[in-house]
């Protein structure tokens, strides 16, 4: 299990900036009850390690003008690797795709996508997706409002996992 390289003190590091970037050395330090200068180091080698891939603001969409949010379940023609590869590079070049997941099962691929309107949406679905080599299939379903988006992990279902194999 990976979460055994990390300590407890790793662990509540993790989780505290995962609930706020922001915060300060400082602070995060008293948070996880450890010095300043041990707590930057560990940041640190969280970062250089992979488990901190990055940090960023959490924007709202419908503020800055994204109405709509569209999953499209796309499947393949072919699903050997190299038309794989292409397709998930295809997605990182699409700016309304900001997400792109592999699945397995009847979607090869589920995709969120954000756009300003149903029409910018549409114009991408016709003129991108649909005339992509290799796209078999795509089913689409509008986001009518979101209940829960919370990013991350459960810390807490972690560390209850850790205690009971302790």
């Amino acid at each position: 299990m990976v979460t055994t390289r990390l300590d407890e003190i790793d662990r509540k590091i993790l989780a505290e900036l995962q609930a706020d970037g922001r915060m300060t050395n400082v602070e995060l330090a008293k948070r996880v009850g450890i010095s300043a200068p041990p707590c930057l180091r560990r940041v640190r080698t969280l970062e250089e390690t992979g488990y901190i891939r990055g940090y960023h603001a959490e924007v709202n969409s419908r503020e800055l003008g994204f109405e709509v949010q569209v999953f499209a379940m796309v499947g393949l023609e072919s699903q050997a690797e190299t038309e794989l590869s292409a397709f998930e590079e295809r997605c990182r070049e699409w700016p309304l795709v900001r997400e792109c997941h592999m699945l397995n099962g009847e979607v090869d691929f589920i995709l969120k996508c954000v756009a300003p309107d149903l029409s910018s949406f549409q114009q991408f679905l016709t003129g991108e997706l649909l005339t992509t080599p290799n796209v078999a299939s795509v089913k689409t379903s509008l986001v009518i409002r979101g209940a829960k988006d919370e990013p991350g992990v459960p810390f807490d279902v972690l560390e209850e996992r850790m205690n009971r194999t302790a």
